[in-house]
């Protein structure tokens, strides 16, 4: 397997490693889906590719086991002409398939937005043979997406956060077994933390981040967004001291061979994974509150929720949030702008109070 340049950026690793499990996975579709992978290759992420090819294994293997016509034939056998034999029935079929299968002695469930994500691959596939006039009909585009039911935003309430950081600081409420490794790791997981309150950042962007990332002079991170681009994110005071505070003592820290310029490090001097991450907020936000499962992700939507109803600016919070299309935004934030469309229902007066009549 080829190795990976120490001198790559996360970014790059990541996209590489990804690059190497197509390859792996590649072995196992039908030859003709190399096609339409190289034909998106300029329009999309690796990861994206990746997910695809996951989602459009799990359904070949559906029809090679469900189809009489194809149950003897290896799947990457399979012709290009049995997406024209495919009918919108065997598409439904498989999405209610994926509700529940086992594979290799272990289950699989898909909700709504799983469903959907494989629709989309399989959409993406038809859509690209179709233009190329390689089919002769799309038949996924008869398939409607499965109805996604939006929940309810989790975030933290001012209060909760600020608890939530004073654990992190104090480890007031740890087990005497986590007390043994908070001294080591205070520092660095109070700026992890400050940094993705502060900013709204993804916890893929956040342990992406390498030490020339950070600007203090302009006071902003460059982080490697979802879609491929680098974007410049702003930080403000607490965030600063924070970040300061940290690598005050990641200078004194020797990092492992490979991962000298990764700004956030595990105990093993390593750079710090997304698993990490999660684990470390599950700590200590289980610490504050038992009612809501809090994760990286749901600090993101208390940051997006503490801008938008200080700045009532829809457009902003997109743009900060690294949301390509307005309206994702406008979806997961909808609740609160239902309750300022309400509290502007008496701001507008018609005419002036009429003084009280003196008996």
């Amino acid at each position: 397997m080829p190795q990976i340049r120490q001198n790559e950026s996360y970014s790059q690793q990541q996209d590489i490693k990804n690059t190497l499990k197509m390859r792996e996975i590649m072995s196992t579709l039908p030859s003709f889906c190399r096609d339409f992978f190289r034909g998106i290759a300029e329009n999309t992420e690796a990861r994206t590719r990746l997910a695809y090819a996951y989602d459009l294994r799990v359904f070949f293997e559906f029809l090679h086991d469900t189809n009489s016509a194809l149950k003897n034939t290896e799947i990457c056998d399979f012709p290009l002409s049995i997406l024209d034999m495919i009918t919108k029935s065997d598409i439904e079929e498989f999405l209610e398939y994926t509700s529940y299968y086992e594979k290799d002695g272990k289950i699989y469930t898909n909700d709504e937005r799983g469903k959907s994500r494989k629709l989309s691959a399989l959409r993406s596939m038809y859509h690209y043979f179709y233009r190329s006039e390689r089919i002769e009909k799309d038949v996924s585009a008869l398939v409607q997406m499965p109805k996604r039911h939006e929940k309810a935003i989790i975030r933290l309430e001012p209060n909760e956060v600020a608890t939530l950081l004073d654990q992190v600081e104090e480890g007031t409420s740890l087990s005497k077994s986590q007390l043994k490794y908070h001294e080591k790791t205070r520092v660095r997981d109070l700026a992890i933390l400050t940094l993705l309150l502060g900013t709204g950042i993804r916890v893929s962007e956040c342990v992406g981040l390498d030490l020339n990332d950070i600007n203090f002079d302009e006071n902003g991170i460059r982080v490697h967004r979802k879609g491929g681009y680098d974007a410049v994110v702003y930080f403000g005071d607490e965030v600063e001291k924070a970040l300061r505070d940290y690598l005050e003592e990641r200078h004194h820290t020797i990092p492992a061979s490979g991962d000298e310029n990764a700004l956030f490090l595990s105990m093993q001097n390593r750079r710090m994974n997304v698993r990490s991450v999660e684990k470390m907020v599950k700590k200590y936000s289980s610490l504050v509150t038992t009612l809501k499962k809090i994760t990286p992700h749901k600090l993101r939507s208390t940051y997006g929720t503490s801008l938008y109803r200080e700045t009532g600016d829809i457009y902003l919070v997109a743009d900060v949030l690294g949301h390509k299309d307005v309206n994702t935004t406008r979806r997961h934030y909808a609740a609160i702008e239902e309750d300022r469309r309400r509290g502007a229902a008496n701001i507008v007066r018609l005419r002036e109070d009429k003084p009280a009549e003196s008996e």
